[in-house]
């Protein structure tokens, strides 16, 4: 006989947040499997640049092109008790070789003794087409055609391939680029039955990916109050538990390190995310605008409130191409004045080799950058703080179209630590000059690609819905609020009033920043306009600041173009992903009531 309703414990599917990038600490895993009583583990290893080396290991050997780690290094420590505990695993380690990292998985199992049956993500190289696309493609931010030299090209696949392994009963999901929200969101979609279109469903699966594809970001990582954060060495991997209609909530393991607050996941909320009510993604387009979160016991948040609409007709496309070389190197300069000590030498370096270029017929330096780093100039500029510093870091960064001028470059930084100013040390060896690999994104109708799964040795297509009309723009919202200080303002750091996480798209830098309370709110919206933002971010922001409302947890979301030097891996800055561009931000005075910052 069937039990009432009443009486029926909701399910609940947990899902841990095993790795966010490669090179994610090793403890992540067997923390997660051995604390985390989780369904699912969950892994994210892809960045552009790792794409490129994937495809260049391949190159010279066709059974590498995945993230070996993952096997040799992550699985092997902890297959045994996955398979004994039931955990599946969903990972993009397989970057541009999937069916060799499942080939390299199956053997261990075999090594190990354990049945597993392990299933292949195919369908996201976009190479093949490339010859008959070229003429119609366009770079998505410069409008630029397509390099005539590819080295990859990859879709950003979305969920539906994951759910269609896990519906066929694979314990491993191994796929190529996906987008790292789609690693959750395909076992959501499986161990509920979401359809394609339950589109406020998808955008919290999404969301609940979103939040832990950053590993340790969801539980006290980077997080502006950084001396709350207990026991580092310790940090519990996140994990969500998630129920069918959507809502989840954000946790990590029993006796781990780490903090889990409203103030840390909406930090990891607005980290890349651009326009909140447009987060455009392969299954939906998600509305984050009116998100809430609520604290549900210690170390417990509670997420609700995503909306999705129907996704866009095309997958975006993140291809790697090669300009030329670069070359990065650093001295320490020790003494009175030695910031300045450091850019004269900087300066004699760039001076001397250009020299040299012209005595044996070379070219310029493409590009060129001196940072002194612990000046504070680098990041700071016009803000920096005027008291000179006693020691300091030259840092030299160059590209140039051919490698001879590069490793010419490289021989004359030693020569400094006798040559010029006093105090200069820490020269570690020659650098090196490398391939320098840029990245160009651009979109590619969904209908031109045919993702597969490989199962068993059978291959099964996915049917993605393709044809849809282009993402509507949110409707625009004003806010007119007006600032009237009064006698007894102060004026603080904006840090006093708010918490903030930065991270790239691109060349674009995405700032959020969170009220510290709601009331505060108003205070931030008055003072921290798009031209003030623009203004105290001009030595790095080259393009337009936008700013985007979040009123569901009382913060600002700040998309700055043409912000980070060409972003990513064509970047010459030693920041060249804004990770403290809101450190930045938070450091810009803001005026409050003297009584208002009374807790």
């Amino acid at each position: 006989m069937d039990r009432p309703m009443s009486d029926v414990t909701p399910k609940v599917v947990r899902i841990g947040g095993a790795s966010g990038f490669w090179g994610d600490s090793s403890v992540g895993a067997p923390q997660l499997v051995a604390r985390g009583q989780v369904d699912y583990l969950v892994f994210d290893y892809l960045a552009e640049l790792t794409m490129s080396i994937l495809a260049a290991a391949r190159g010279k050997d066709p059974a590498l092109g995945y993230a070996t780690d993952f096997v040799t290094v992550t699985l092997k420590a902890i297959l045994k008790d996955v398979v004994a505990q039931g955990i599946r695993v969903v990972s993009n380690a397989g970057g541009v070789n999937p069916q060799a990292c499942a080939q390299a998985i199956a053997a261990l199992a075999a090594e190990q003794g354990l049945p597993l049956r392990v299933a292949v993500v195919e369908g996201d190289d976009v190479m093949p087409l490339l010859p008959g696309l070229r003429e119609g493609i366009r770079e998505m931010q410069s409008g630029a055609p397509l390099p005539a030299r590819v080295l990859t090209a990859n879709a950003y696949l979305g969920a539906l391939p994951i759910r269609q392994a896990l519906d066929a009963g694979a314990q491993i999901v191994v796929t190529g680029r996906c987008v790292d929200s789609a690693v959750t969101l395909g076992a959501l979609m499986h161990e509920f039955g979401w359809d394609a279109d339950d589109f406020d469903r998808l955008a919290q699966g999404s969301l609940a990916g979103h939040i832990i594809e950053c590993g340790c970001q969801a539980t006290g990582g980077l997080h502006t109050d950084w001396e709350q954060v207990p026991d580092w060495p310790h940090i519990g991997y996140p994990v969500i538990e998630c129920r069918a209609d959507g809502s989840f909530i954000v946790t990590k393991p029993p006796d781990t390190g780490g903090l889990v607050n409203t103030a840390v996941i909406a930090e990891q909320m607005l980290y890349e995310i651009g326009d909140p009510r447009r987060y455009l993604l392969p299954d939906v387009s998600c509305d984050f605008s009116q998100i809430t979160l609520a604290q549900d016991g210690p170390l417990r948040v509670r997420v609700t409130g995503a909306r999705g609409l129907a996704p866009g007709p095309q997958y975006k496309v993140s291809a790697t191409y090669m300009d030329g070389f670069r070359c990065s190197a650093q001295l320490t300069i020790v003494g009175l004045d030695a910031a300045r000590k450091a850019r004269r030498t900087g300066e004699a370096i760039l001076e001397r080799t250009r020299e040299l270029f012209r005595a044996q017929g070379l070219a310029d330096y493409s590009r060129s950058l001196i940072e002194v780093l612990g000046s504070e100039e680098a990041n700071f500029g016009p803000q920096a703080r005027t008291g000179a510093v006693r020691e300091a870091v030259l840092r030299l960064a160059v590209t140039h179209p051919q490698k001879a001028a590069l490793e010419l470059f490289a021989r004359e930084i030693a020569p400094a630590g006798t040559s010029w100013s006093p105090g200069t040390t820490g020269a570690d060896g020659r650098p090196k000059a490398v391939p320098a690999i840029k990245q160009y994104a651009f979109l590619l109708d969904k209908a031109q690609l045919q993702p597969r799964v490989l199962l068993d040795g059978q291959v099964m297509t996915v049917a993605v819905p393709h044809g849809q009309v282009a993402v509507p723009p949110p409707r625009e919202a004003s806010s007119g609020d007006i600032l009237e200080p009064g006698p007894d303002w102060v004026e603080v750091p904006l840090l006093r009033l708010a918490w903030g996480r930065s991270g790239d798209k691109g060349d674009s830098s995405n700032i959020g920043i969170i009220a510290r309370r709601p009331d505060w709110l108003p205070l931030l919206r008055a003072q921290l306009t798009e031209a003030r933002v623009r203004e105290w971010l001009s030595h790095l922001v080259r393009g337009s600041v936008t700013r985007y409302e979040l009123p569901g947890i009382h913060a600002l979301n700040f998309l700055c173009t043409e912000a980070l030097g060409g972003g990513g891996m064509a970047s010459l800055r030693n920041d060249p992903l804004g990770k403290g561009m809101a450190q930045v931000l938070l450091a810009m005075p803001v005026r409050v009531p003297r009584d208002g910052l009374t807790p």
